[in-house]
């Protein structure tokens, strides 16, 4: 494999102490030994994966699931749990403009579907998953974002003013906000385990530290082969996002940039220490920085407080951004400025260069598909991704819009494109000022 970060990334340093951990066992699924035929191989055992997978099983279509460390390793459970509008950093206007505003529109009614079928996954499988939030708030860390809001605020959603957010038990830190009604909280490894568990009733094979090795095709599909089994499938899926590898296909080089994500999870809080702050609500919420900083108290009454913006991936790397988040966390609420930080992870979110996600085939190799680049929101995104893969391979309509269906461009600078990366965040970083 040919992956774009350092070992390190990759290994157990970055995970370590997540907090998703602690909420429910991870399954027991077996190692793949010797040969398998099946259907379908997917390549992934995170949302996209699974999602497929169940979505697949449940049309009567035998498949193999290959994760390649243990179940909920990957960003799909070690994430913040935030199932919401999102999957493209383009903007409605920016997108019209790119695609077309029929498309944009399409856009727009594909995320809030991504969040439905979460929902009706949820219900429909009795999953538990500590669902929690109505909708989402963005909150305005300046004026001028606060006027913004103002400008852009849509009349399904609820502007809030500064003065309204106390009332509302967001506090007084932040110069407004505004409520978009779609969306909601959950803990994303009961979600993911849920979903695993749902394809498995449905006769799913999920298998664990089975890492794809190669992919072979063959006159009659493809053949996948890991350290110690091979599968014989009809079709492959790829969906690996932001822990891909420039050969698993050969097609996914250059088309894919990971970009970190830390996350931060206090003790519980009691009630006075809630009241210091002044946030009292279960909404789920993010502000207006393009570095954005996202957060939410839980049911259990701990705080999760994550960010993006590590560009370097080593243990000395690993340590400075966790510092860095805890900073920015006592910060933004200096109420908790001594309660107590018990545990920190971090993990690999996956960006295209039209900043849009793909769900598609992978060209010149029938009968091979590919999701990823969800940019941040792969609860939903990636579920409803993993969907039209299945749909795909079904030879039904994925019924996704455009900007999902058009294959990504290649970064420049091939295996080098990480040094876009700086430049890229110093500009987001003095626009957020």
């Amino acid at each position: 494999m040919k992956r774009l970060f350092p070992d390190y990334t990759y290994g157990s340093g970055p995970r370590t102490n997540c907090w998703w951990d602690e909420t429910i066992a991870s399954p027991n699924w077996p190692v793949l030994q010797g040969g398998l035929n099946t259907d379908v191989a997917v390549i992934g055992g995170g949302f996209t994966g699974l999602s497929a997978a169940l979505h697949l099983a449940a049309a009567g279509v035998s498949v193999a699931v290959l994760e390649a460390e243990t179940p909920g390793w990957g960003a799909s459970g070690r994430n913040g749990g935030f199932c919401c509008l999102g999957g493209s950093k383009l903007s409605h206007d920016a997108m019209a403009r790119q695609f077309g505003e029929v498309a944009a529109n399409s856009y727009a009614q594909a995320e809030e579907d991504a969040v439905h079928l979460v929902a009706d996954l949820l219900e429909t499988h009795r999953i538990d998953a500590d669902v929690h939030s109505q909708g989402e708030t963005q909150l305005a860390h300046t004026p001028r974002a606060m006027d913004k809001l103002r400008r852009q605020a849509e009349a399904s959603g609820t502007l809030h003013e500064p003065g309204d957010l106390p009332g509302l038990g967001f506090g007084e830190g932040f110069h407004g906000g505004y409520t978009n009604p779609v969306g909601f909280a959950l803990n994303p490894r009961k979600y993911l385990f849920g979903l695993a568990q749902a394809a498995q009733s449905q006769g799913a094979d999920l298998f664990q530290q089975s890492s794809a090795q190669s992919i072979r095709k063959t006159q009659s599909g493809f053949e996948v082969q890991t350290g110690s089994g091979r599968i014989r499938a009809q079709n492959v899926l790829i969906c690996t996002n932001g822990y891909s590898s420039e050969d698993i296909p050969p097609w996914m080089a250059d088309r894919y940039m990971p970009a970190q994500s830390t996350v931060l999870v206090t003790r519980p809080l009691s009630e006075v220490e809630l009241q210091a702050q002044g946030w009292t609500t279960n909404q789920m919420a993010y502000d207006t920085r393009n570095l954005l900083h996202y957060f939410r108290l839980m049911p259990d009454r701990r705080f999760l407080f994550g960010m993006r913006g590590g560009l370097i991936s080593s243990s000395q790397a690993e340590a400075a951004i966790r510092r860095k988040v805890v900073k920015d966390f006592r910060q933004m609420f200096p109420g908790w400025a001594s309660v107590d930080v018990t545990h920190m992870w971090s993990g690999m979110v996956c960006l295209s260069r039209g900043l849009t996600p793909f769900a598609g085939p992978v060209a010149d190799q029938p009968g091979m598909f590919v999701g990823f680049a969800y940019h941040g929101n792969g609860v939903a995104m990636g579920t409803y991704c993993g969907r039209a893969l299945a749909r795909m391979v079904l030879g039904q309509d994925p019924e996704l819009p455009d900007p999902i269906a058009r294959a990504p461009q290649r970064f420049p600078l091939g295996r080098w494109r990480r040094v876009l990366m700086p430049p890229a965040y110093a500009v987001m970083a003095l626009a957020d000022w």
